[in-house]
């Protein structure tokens, strides 16, 4: 080999380590992203991080979503009612951003769940969703039993730290959006009303999906 092949090679092999470098930095990056709620001992002394409980309930196109439609993928998770006038309408148009910016990205979804499930029917959830251009293959409206909502709510996002039953007077409504792994871990939580805590969330969004190529 001459000189110049020797170089291009050496050339190559740097740039081959430098990118190699980057990719392990983002994924030791990762590492430092929390994980949220209690942690137990498992059986063998490893860790066991708190998760999402299973779950089933219909989508704006009256199709029946669980846990096993999401295997594989990470996703954002938060809570609404189609007839609010407040927070609602902002993070709704907070997540339309969050649609957009991972449009082609097949590991990563939106949940949305109502607050109001006796109002929010199948075809209510489709009219909201069709009004914010949710695409049903990377964005879903969830509706359903109240209780399951709520204790998802409560006890799998944190989204609240209120008590309640999931009966008639009970009622939530927050803001938060939750940031939920492959292994169905509470990863982030985030203020779906301030678009500086969004952009933060999904550049928590990027590194997780980098996390797993």
């Amino acid at each position: 080999m001459n000189k110049t092949t020797n170089l291009m090679l050496v050339v190559a092999g740097i740039l081959v380590l430098g990118l190699g470098g980057y990719y392990s930095m983002i994924k030791r990056a990762m590492k430092t992203l929390p994980y949220f709620g209690e942690r137990e001992a498992g059986k063998n002394g490893d860790t066991t991080y708190h998760s999402v409980a299973a779950f089933s309930l219909l989508d704006q196109e009256g199709k029946t979503i669980t846990q096993k439609d999401l295997a594989g993928k990470i996703y954002v998770a938060d809570y609404f009612f189609a007839n609010c006038k407040s927070i609602c309408p902002k993070m709704s148009t907070q997540l339309e951003r969050v649609q957009a910016r991972f449009k082609n990205e097949p590991g990563f979804m939106i949940l949305s769940h109502t607050v109001d499930p006796v109002r929010d029917t199948v075809a209510a959830m489709a009219r909201y969703a069709s009004m914010h251009g949710a695409d049903p293959r990377k964005w879903l409206f969830l509706t359903g039993d109240k209780k399951q909502l709520y204790d998802l709510a409560r006890y799998s996002y944190l989204a609240v730290a209120t008590v309640g039953t999931g009966g008639p007077e009970d009622f939530i409504h927050t803001e938060k959006f939750a940031l939920i792994d492959q292994e169905k871990h509470l990863r982030g939580i985030y203020d779906g009303t301030d678009s500086l805590d969004v952009n933060r969330m999904m550049t928590d969004v990027e590194q997780l999906l980098m996390s797993y190529k």
